[in-house]
């Protein structure tokens, strides 16, 4: 499999591990990460978000893990070739049973969002087997310093479901950024950052496509440190 190349790094990638997608560079791009010293990705897949944000943080200290072991073995490997490996390292851990003294001022996931189904492709990445929503959220809130940001991307129709099993974990929903695939269809994915404290929503909107397969100004911008093509290619 050919590894997915952008600007200070490379991302190969392995037929066992969910491979790189857009919903990943849009939380590795879009998410705050500027106050973060110390970041915890849960389910790293092959590391993409984590580098994105070691490169978007020179300050940053991060820790990837996930239940893969595969996973866990492309994703040091892509840590290791990379620019940032002193700061970020891959661990073979179960998020539920995860224990650690540290709190974390990011806590970042791409988290399995599809129900429990008959689909044989990228199980434990895509279905809430091994980590639904509930442990996510409950076990972040443990994990997470007080000024701290737990930030996701899932589907928008999971997005009051979601926030409800925050606020039941002293969650409060920051920020929103609504997602189009392109202009003119309707939003199916949402960024939420949700901290300990509670405060205004900030709620923005986004659109990757301005029409089909031509990027809107707004996805070349926040991309634009990461990936190989430029405005005048497209």
């Amino acid at each position: 499999m050919k590894p997915f190349r952008f600007q200070q790094f490379d991302i190969h990638q392995s037929s066992d591990v969910f491979r790189v997608g857009t919903d990943a560079v849009l939380i590795g791009a879009l998410s705050n990460v500027v106050n973060a010293k110390k970041i915890l990705e849960v389910g790293t897949g092959t590391g993409i978000i984590s580098l994105m944000l070691a490169q978007r943080n020179p300050n940053a200290n991060i820790l990837a893990i996930d239940i893969n072991a595969e996973a866990v073995n492309v994703s040091q490997n892509n840590f290791s070739n990379s620019p940032f490996s002193d700061k970020i390292k891959s661990q073979l851990q179960d998020f539920k049973i995860f224990e650690t003294d540290e709190k974390f001022d990011l806590i970042i996931s791409n988290p399995p969002y599809f129900e429990i189904n008959n689909s044989e492709k990228d199980v434990l990445a895509r279905q809430r087997l091994e980590l639904d929503f509930s442990d996510l959220i409950k076990k972040s809130s443990q994990l997470l310093s007080d000024e701290g940001l737990f930030s996701v991307i899932i589907p928008i129709d999971s997005e009051k479901e979601f926030t409800k099993i925050c606020l039941n974990n002293n969650l409060f929903l920051q920020r929103k950024i609504i997602i189009k695939g392109i202009e003119t269809a309707e939003p199916k994915r949402v960024v939420l950052e949700y901290s300990l404290k509670e405060s205004e929503t900030k709620i923005e909107n986004f659109v990757i496509e301005k029409s089909p397969r031509v990027y809107s100004n707004e996805y070349l911008e926040i991309t634009k440190d990461f990936h190989l093509f430029n405005k005048k290619s497209l």
